[in-house]
């Protein structure tokens, strides 16, 4: 069940409270989902044991107000984790996982991509300057990048939309293709790693598909390897 208008300023812990005693009425709560970040406030996925109790949750609970605030109820798009692996096998709920993990990276980069448009879009004037009527001279500093941000705004490397290659950067020197297949082939579809002979620290592991390299950024993204356990960055390669 997806709830929604909940009041944004109370406590997580307080607000899963208080949502797990008013459902539990109506049936076996197996799962209860609120966070904080800025996007999920206001919002929580309640989760049943079976259809019938969540039916008559959001009958019942629907306009029912909490902290002075009424609640919106509605039945939420996808299956839940916890639903997914009480009535599926383990092969099923990574499946799942995997698709929700690309769903969310496909939104943030789709997002993102968004956001570079309009930062591109120019601001519209409803004055002509006079001396823009002129013919133009060659500035000062011609040739120089703009320090106007949108100028030559890129989506970052951590919203790209995934793919079935991977770029892995800040790598040990010692680290050859042997040591990351060890890493990286242990997840479904791989295919190989490929280094960059004038490149020191880069690589792309390319898989067969979307959800083997999913799987494996999700796995390695920030793992610590060599002596000083330096942090890996593992994102899609940019097409």
């Amino acid at each position: 069940v997806y709830v929604k208008n909940l009041e944004e300023r109370i406590k997580i812990d307080d607000l899963k409270e208080a949502l797990t005693e008013i459902f539990s009425e109506y049936g076996t709560v197996i799962d209860l989902i609120a966070k904080k970040n800025l996007k999920a406030r206001g919002q929580a996925f309640v989760v049943f044991e079976d259809v019938e109790s969540a039916e008559r949750a959001i009958k019942e609970v629907q306009g029912f107000e909490l902290f002075e605030k009424p609640m919106l109820l509605d039945y939420a798009k996808t299956r839940s984790d916890a639903t997914v692996q009480k009535e599926g096998d383990e092969e099923e709920f990574e499946l799942h996982k995997r698709r929700r993990l690309a769903e969310k990276e496909r939104k943030q980069a789709h997002q993102a991509a968004e956001e570079q448009k309009r930062l591109k879009r120019p601001a519209v004037s409803t004055t002509v300057d006079a001396a823009a009527a002129r013919p133009a001279k060659a500035a000062r500093g011609a040739g120089l990048k703009s320090s106007n941000p949108a100028a030559g705004a890129v989506v970052p490397d951590e919203y790209l939309p995934p793919n079935k290659i991977l770029f892995v950067q800040n790598l040990p020197e010692d680290y050859d293709v042997d040591g990351l297949t060890q890493i990286f082939g242990r997840f479904e579809g791989f295919r190989e790693v490929r280094l960059v002979p004038s490149r020191k620290g880069i690589a792309f592991v390319e898989y067969e598909a979307e959800a083997g390299a999913i799987s494996a950024k999700e796995s390695t993204s920030g793992m610590g390897l060599g002596a000083e356990s330096k942090p890996i960055k593992v994102t899609y390669q940019r097409q």
